[in-house]
């Protein structure tokens, strides 16, 4: 009895000192981390919008609904946004470029987990590409990839919804 008591003691102290480094190590790479993932969405909004110069976070409490664009001199060119919908295996997460009249621009998949070979194929620029210039009520007509419906109507869906609602909100900023 008194050797459980030992071996529970030592489990548990293991657990505590492993608990630490953990918590440790957590406290000394949260910034780095953070500054890379700021570091990556900038990059990506320069994608989705290239000619913007600056990036105006518009938020809601702590949250950044989406990014307003504006060129070099202060003229808003549109929005970028991120939107994010429920594929076939994972969550399809999108950044989108939109122009101030609606039109979509550029998008960009963020993160997606999708079967290879077939949903993965929404982040490749054949299917990206058919974004293009189109209004937010008319991405129902963007071609869903063959073999990949799920994954593509995940894409057009999560993107039509998102960009109707920034237009909502920026229907103002003309």
């Amino acid at each position: 009895m008194k050797e459980m008591a030992r071996y529970g003691l030592i489990l548990g102290l293991i657990c505590v000192i492993a608990s630490g480094l953990l918590a440790g190590i957590n406290a000394l790479t949260k910034g780095k981390i953070l500054a890379q993932d700021e570091a990556e969405e900038k990059m990506s909004l320069e994608e989705v919008m290239p000619k913007a110069e600056n990036f105006q976070p518009v938020k809601s409490g702590e949250d950044i609904i989406y990014y307003k664009a504006y060129d070099k001199e202060g003229k808003l060119l549109g929005a970028a946004f991120k939107a994010s919908g429920k594929g076939y295996s994972s969550v399809i997460e999108t950044m989108v470029g939109m122009d101030k009249e609606g039109l979509v621009n550029i998008i960009k998949i963020l993160n997606q987990n999708e079967t290879p070979g077939l949903g993965a194929k929404v982040a490749e620029a054949d299917f990206t590409s058919r974004f293009r210039h189109k209004k937010a009520s008319d991405l129902k007509d963007v071609q869903a990839i063959t073999g990949a419906t799920i994954s593509s109507k995940a894409v057009i869906d999560s993107v039509k919804e998102k960009a109707k609602e920034i237009q909502e909100l920026m229907k103002n900023e003309r």
